[in-house]
């Protein structure tokens, strides 16, 4: 950013009229950001793409059952068998329960299902389920906490448990799961980094500038995408939200330690805090755009996937991030210069004074890389190398509704009870659509498939054929992800039928068929957008490449130690399929923010010391800050795995332990040591270091003292 830009941006007129322009946004945004809720969509078939074949059979579905349909399983068990009188219970219970708003009794083929048809009984005698479809139209699956309560008043027989399961039951238990979930989020997110902004500042003050300017830039940045989402179709489901809250909230906090820590640089040579800020902003503002645009490019390269939900947190992400780097380069400048120097009180960085950073711990760690750089960097990279080694034990085929949650939900009793007591779940079938001509044949040819109970009549309207069949495994395990591949295997064989299978397990089966197609095609992407931002920013080519190199080794080593601790230490099944993407995407553009803070400020100095002593003081100068930023967003990572989410959990904790390398090892070790190895070569193809510091290092024995630092 020019400087007079920067200066004109921090007037002694122009921030009033900056702050303005902030609340007005917010005061704008507010009625919005409260709504962002309403708009979420957590069906697992608005997740996938329009090529998916259970998506392409959802339209010709349509005369058969409504989308918004929701079944939804009442299981009952009595250990020592369901008695007559309870099995009388349970058939007066299930026509109760059709009468609840939103339940559907219309079978398809148009005729009311009377009570007693809605329940299955196991061989055994000890169970019963009751399926009854719910539709409370779009996004009604808001509805469902409510009617789960009304469900479980109605389902009560003494000494029988009753769990409700199957879809209507899953996405109750989602709604509770999520429930509250964005002041959850906020609350523990906001403590988590106001006590490491007060560990960092020792101000009892200044930690409320970046948190207040973080909220605003949240709350402007929902608001945009609740518009977004009601009107121009973007997928916002509960967990992009939860996602957007840390991203932003932890990656605006970190760009205002960057600006902060300019602004108290320049604070001591400048007497008026408006010019010193004008000059923080010159010399940080090209660095946090960049980390920002990294970011947002790197979010917008998922709008490729072919996952509704992956493709719609791009965007989501992506607008959080934008609007996060506007209030940082605006709002808390304007903010901090209103407030003056006593906002760093007790520790006021005075005209004049000596900057702290020359002689801190970053600075002794330089000079203890300094002696032996290309031992440091060699020993450093292997170390990774073998932390990588552990993604050999990563299961990433998805996980079971039982596998899915950190407790288990009642959702997930009533599926272990079905499954144990070998019962076909009928609110989960296989659906079946054909040409009608056809139906039959494709009826046939559904017969004796492992996973599937006897199809039911083909019916049809409207030239379209309608087969179901229920699942007798989990529709979440691969077991019935291998029978709808079967099934599609076998109504494919039928002549002119123009079969077509969905369900929800062939859902999930699209699911991950499409999560691992995007994997091979985004990361790519991703790495080499990010590295063409970087040439750009500094102007090299082989710096960028090493820069990118050392995040993927970064990355690597987080995921292969993730693997491990989820196997072994957690005792989690496996991890969802497009973990890996989720990962890779976070992890490489914000661990490239680290190293872009380091590397720019290495070009500044080397312009005036030289590449080998500009990094030494460009790691003394940014060392603190970025460990911060990166305590800052490593944690805010974290606090998701606070949800009872596994897929949440196992993304905080390899996402927060990959920040942490990149800030501990990757950027203050690794790159300085390449930096100080390679010194004005890193800058290739230009020359920017034609000073003495470009010629080769000195041997150790010419430098005993730091040899032994």
């Amino acid at each position: 950013m020019h400087r007079q830009i920067a200066g004109k941006l921090t007037g002694p007129v122009t921030k009033w009229i900056v702050l303005g322009f902030w609340i007005v946004a917010l005061v704008v945004s507010l009625p919005f950001a409260q709504k962002l809720t309403d708009v979420q969509d957590n069906q697992a078939q608005s997740w996938l793409p329009g090529s998916a074949e259970s998506t392409k059979a959802l339209s010709k579905l349509d005369a058969f059952q409504d989308q918004n349909d929701i079944p939804t399983s009442v299981v009952y068990k009595r250990a020592s068998g369901l008695t007559s009188s309870d099995l009388t219970t349970i058939t007066q219970q299930a026509g109760e329960i059709q009468q609840l708003d939103g339940a559907r009794s219309i079978g398809p083929d148009g005729q009311t299902v009377p009570p007693e048809a809605l329940i299955t009984k196991s061989d055994d005698g000890q169970v019963a389920v009751v399926t009854v479809t719910f539709n409370f139209g779009k996004n009604g699956w808001n509805d469902l906490p409510d009617t789960a309560k009304a469900i479980h008043k109605i389902a009560t027989i003494d000494g029988v448990t009753v769990h409700l399961a199957g879809p209507g039951g899953q996405a109750a238990d989602s709604a509770e799961a999520f429930k509250g979930l964005d002041g959850t989020l906020i609350l523990w997110t906001g403590l988590v980094v106001i006590i490491i902004l007060l560990l960092t500042y020792r101000s009892p003050i200044l930690w409320i500038l970046p948190i207040f300017s973080a909220g605003i830039a949240l709350m402007t940045s929902q608001g945009v995408i609740y518009l977004l989402a009601k009107h121009a179709g973007l997928t916002v489901n509960g967990q992009s939200q939860a996602i957007l809250t840390i991203l932003v909230i932890g990656a605006g906090t970190d760009y205002a330690l960057l600006l902060i820590a300019r602004y108290r640089e320049e604070l001591r040579r400048h007497q008026d805090r408006h010019e010193a800020m004008a000059y923080a902003l010159h010399r940080a503002a090209p660095a946090i755009i960049a980390s920002a645009s990294t970011v947002v490019v790197g979010m917008l390269c998922l709008m490729l996937a072919e996952m509704n939900s992956t493709a719609g947190l791009g965007p989501v992400c992506a607008i959080g991030i934008a609007v996060g780097l506007l209030a940082m380069i605006t709002l808390l400048p304007a903010l901090l210069v209103i407030g003056g120097r006593w906002l760093f009180w007790p520790k006021r960085p005075h005209f004049g004074s000596a900057e702290p950073t020359t002689t801190g711990l970053w600075a002794k760690v330089g000079q203890a890389i300094k002696p032996r750089p290309r031992a440091v960097w060699v020993v450093t990279a292997l170390l990774l190398g073998a932390a990588a080694v552990g993604v050999t034990t990563l299961d990433a085929h998805g996980l079971t509704s039982a596998d899915s949650y950190t407790k288990k939900f009642d959702s997930v009793k009533g599926q272990e009870i079905l499954t144990a007591h070998k019962l076909a779940d009928n609110s989960t079938p296989v659906l079946v659509v054909a040409n009608a001509d056809k139906g039959d044949e494709v009826r046939r040819a559904m017969l004796g498939i492992d996973g599937i109970a006897d199809p039911g009549p083909a019916i049809a309207k409207d030239g379209v054929a309608f087969i179901s069949a229920p699942m007798t495994v989990d529709s979440t395990t691969q077991r019935a992800f291998t029978t709808v591949d079967k099934v599609r295997d076998a109504v494919h064989a039928v002549p002119g039928a123009d079969a077509l299978v969905s369900g929800n397990a062939a859902i999930f089966d699209d699911i991950e068929k499409a999560s691992a197609r995007d994997n091979k095609v985004i990361i790519p992407v991703v790495l080499i957008m990010v590295m063409l931002i970087l040439m750009v920013l500094l102007r090299a080519v082989l710096s960028p490449l090493l820069l990118i190199l050392t995040v993927i080794l970064s990355f690597g080593a987080a995921l292969g130690l993730g693997s491990l601790a989820f196997k072994y230490l957690f005792g989690f099944a496996g991890a969802d399929a497009s973990f890996p993407l989720f990962v890779f995407v976070f992890l490489v553009a914000l661990g490239i923010d680290y190293n872009i803070f380091l590397m720019t400020r290495v070009r500044e100095e080397t312009l005036r010391l030289g590449t080998r002593e500009g990094s030494l003081v460009a790691l003394s100068s940014t060392g603190g800050v970025i460990t911060s930023a990166g305590l800052v967003l490593a944690s805010t990572f974290a606090v998701l795995a606070s949800l009872p989410l596994v897929f949440l959990v196992e993304m905080a904790f390899t996402v927060a332990l990959g920040v942490l390398l990149d800030t501990m090892i990757v950027r203050s070790v690794l790159v300085t040591a390449l930096n100080l190895d390679l010194g004005g070569k890193i800058w290739w193809p230009s020359r920017i270091d034609r000073g003495p510091d470009s010629a080769a290092p000195p041997p150790p024995t010419q430098e005993p003292e730091l040899a032994n630092a």
